[in-house]
């Protein structure tokens, strides 16, 4: 199989054998591929190896089958993005939460869009934690695990704006009844994540620890070294 011009972005760079670099890249039509970039590394080397680098946006083309293939095209094909400080912890965040959640070579071309569009965001140096939180909630529904965010997940009711719920795992908001029962969640906070509005300040934290809840479950009660970043 053979691939040219495929719009991507590095997630992730290391070094491989003596002269060449793996790469996990996340590209619009193919998902999250694992390519080889063979001689990169050569002080000579006819790929420019400072374009294989994360936040960059590319053009890229590889051939092979399999979990490993081989760069064989690369090229800018924009401006990369102006991130500094914490908004580059940011995106340090989005790839790595990318890179260990989805599958390789599982398409979700949306998915790439919105990663594109909160790089953006963060570049335009829009609410950070509400730019986190957006993604957060669109790569869950790209990857099937949407969060339930308007109904009550016992009875079916619609969610009580001036209620308190807890967020249940493959269950969906019930009533919260006490700290057993784990992060404490405004009805109206998940209603406002679900219309994709911006709740108040004071409740962005307990979404936060909602969406980490989740993502650990799905990452089997692992954690991303990025949180620890964050704290």
């Amino acid at each position: 199989m053979r691939i040219e011009h495929q719009p991507a972005f590095v997630l992730h760079a290391r070094a491989y054998r003596e002269t060449s670099l793996l790469l996990e890249c996340l590209t619009r039509d193919h998902g999250r591929v694992g390519l080889v970039a063979r001689g990169v590394r050569r002080e000579r080397s006819r790929t420019p190896r400072a374009l294989l680098q994360p936040l960059l946006p590319l053009r890229l083309g590889w051939s092979g089958r399999g979990e490993l293939a081989t760069l064989t095209q690369v090229e800018a094909a924009a401006a990369g993005f102006d991130l500094g400080g914490d908004a580059l912890l940011c995106a340090l965040y989005l790839n790595e939460l990318v890179l260990r959640i989805t599958p390789r070579q599982d398409p979700h071309p949306p998915l790439f869009g919105d990663y594109a569009e909160t790089l953006a965001r963060l570049a335009r140096g829009e609410a950070q934690a509400w730019t986190l939180r957006r993604f957060e909630r669109d790569l869950l529904a790209h990857l099937g695990y949407a969060l339930v965010l308007d109904i009550d997940g016992d009875d079916g009711a619609p969610l009580d704006p001036e209620r308190d719920y807890a967020y249940r795992h493959e269950h969906g908001p019930t009533p919260w009844r006490d700290a057993r029962d784990g992060v404490r969640l405004r009805g109206a906070t998940l209603l406002a994540l679900g219309r994709d509005e911006m709740p108040d300040a004071e409740y962005l934290p307990s979404l936060r620890r909602l969406m980490r809840a989740v993502i650990a479950a799905h990452l089997d009660g692992g954690e991303l070294r990025s949180w620890g970043l964050f704290a």
